[in-house]
């Protein structure tokens, strides 16, 4: 199932490492603020962030950051971060949902749009690109935690429906009402995943190539590069040798 961008691991390595990790952190304190203001302080009591945490600390955010990020979201002057979705199409007909966490819709709305019309896509309405695609629950943990098999007898045994290898990490799908009893199955088990969220996955794919490829990529990464942006999803479909000419 098509959805997660096949340009991940790419951006991460020709990006600094030491400004993609800032990047994260910053994208992973907002979503500790945005999950305390809508559901409190406690991840005991609170699903969202319980995983917000979680995925922090397996990014080895210190818990200094981690703590500053809560109170700011307990806060009555912190930012009112609202949850924006953004659709479109880019270079080759490929489909984008851009998430967001922002105190300035206008501002967002601003620099997503600038985003694609530089390289070559245009934005689309409210459901033009996810009214094909599913939200799902998903898992990720690295290899190193276990074999394929033992991943994916854990993975049932928690209420999942599928787990698979993708990007060097074990992906583990299951339905969005699963997601914060799976997570906390596997945690027991395995540890804090790198990240247990809602993503948007689809069975269409796009096939893309040379010049096209390469501006999908430079759009991507301008869109992943927003402070207010926390996910991308694109539905391309690529070759292992452009991939890795990409990557080169």
């Amino acid at each position: 199932m098509a959805g997660h961008s096949k340009f991940a691991n790419i951006m991460h390595r020709k990006g600094g490492q030491d400004k993609k990790r800032a990047q994260a952190f910053t994208k992973l304190a907002r979503e500790i603020q945005a999950a305390v203001k809508l559901g409190g302080p406690d991840p005991n009591a609170n699903a969202r962030l319980y995983r917000a945490i979680a995925a922090a600390r397996a990014q080895s955010m210190p818990k200094d950051n981690i703590q500053r990020a809560v109170d700011r979201g307990g806060n009555a002057g912190g930012e009112n971060l609202e949850e924006i979705r953004y659709e479109g199409f880019g270079p080759g007909g490929v489909g984008v949902i851009v998430e967001a966490l922002t105190d300035n819709r206008n501002r967002t709305a601003g620099e997503v749009r600038s985003a694609f019309s530089k390289f070559g896509g245009n934005m689309g309405e409210n459901n033009s690109v996810s009214f094909a695609w599913k939200r799902l629950g998903e898992i990720r943990y690295p290899l190193s935690v276990g074999s394929e098999d033992a991943v994916m007898e854990a993975a049932i045994e928690a209420g999942c429906d599928d787990c698979a290898v993708e990007d060097e990490q074990h992906v583990i799908t299951c339905d969005m009402t699963e997601l914060g009893s799976a997570a906390q199955a596997l945690a027991a088990k395995f540890g804090d995943a790198t990240s247990a969220k809602f993503v948007w996955r689809t069975d269409i794919a796009i096939p893309i190539e040379g010049d096209g490829a390469e501006t999908l990529l430079k759009l991507i990464t301008q869109l992943d590069d927003l402070d207010d942006v926390q996910d991308v999803y694109s539905n391309e479909e690529m070759s292992e040798a452009e991939l890795a000419r990409l990557g080169g």
